[in-house]
């Protein structure tokens, strides 16, 4: 019998790769290595694993984000966030490539994301994004625009085949992860800012 994590982590891989229509139950017990009732007899149902995956996933992912100082300058509160949101999400493409499954489908599994990691995230920015509008350094933005204004560029976090072909290295250090990082959200935040003229 795998370990939770290893079951986890494959379940990962497997709605990843096939969605979470294609991933029928046959299709993970073989890729798990386990009995065919096993999902069933373990989590309750296939919505129940794949609840417990994106839990395992996120839980993990939220965990490495910093604490940011709150002492910093909002402008630069809101950089280390978004920076550190798109290094975690470097560390765990599998999970980007979920959510680019599931944010373009009406679904409970959607609602899920939504209340449970989407909008949870979305309210650290807020202090900060709100402090920007007051002083004038920010324009007010309708939040869908500044989701998706944020959210972008994690593709160039994540879409290392593409990524290599505009040239980027073929073995990226940490170091080099970072940079980018620290490059995309310093282009997203200066962005946001230049729009408040």
């Amino acid at each position: 019998m795998p370990e939770e994590e290893s079951i986890l982590l494959r379940g990962l891989e497997a709605f990843a790769e096939l969605g979470y229509d294609r991933a029928s139950a046959r299709e993970l017990a073989r890729r798990l290595g386990v009995s065919h009732n096993f999902i069933n007899d373990r989590y309750g149902s296939k919505a129940a694993f794949w609840r417990a995956v994106v839990d395992s996933a996120m839980g993990a992912q939220l965990a490495r984000l910093p604490e940011v100082d709150p002492s910093v300058d909002d402008a630069e509160r809101l950089r280390r966030i978004i920076s550190a949101f798109y290094r975690t999400a470097a560390d765990t493409p599998l999970m980007a490539r979920l959510f680019v499954e599931e944010l373009s489908q009406d679904t409970e599994r959607l609602d899920y994301l939504y209340e449970n990691y989407i909008e949870p995230t979305l309210q650290t920015l807020v202090p900060s994004i709100e402090r920007l509008v007051a002083s004038a350094r920010m324009a007010p933005l309708p939040m869908h625009v500044l989701f998706f204004a944020i959210i972008g560029p994690i593709s160039g976090m994540v879409e290392v085949p593409l990524a290599r072909r505009l040239g980027r290295p073929d073995a990226t250090s940490p170091h080099q992860l970072d940079a980018t990082a620290d490059m995309l959200a310093g282009l997203v935040v200066n962005g946001l800012l230049a729009t408040s003229g």
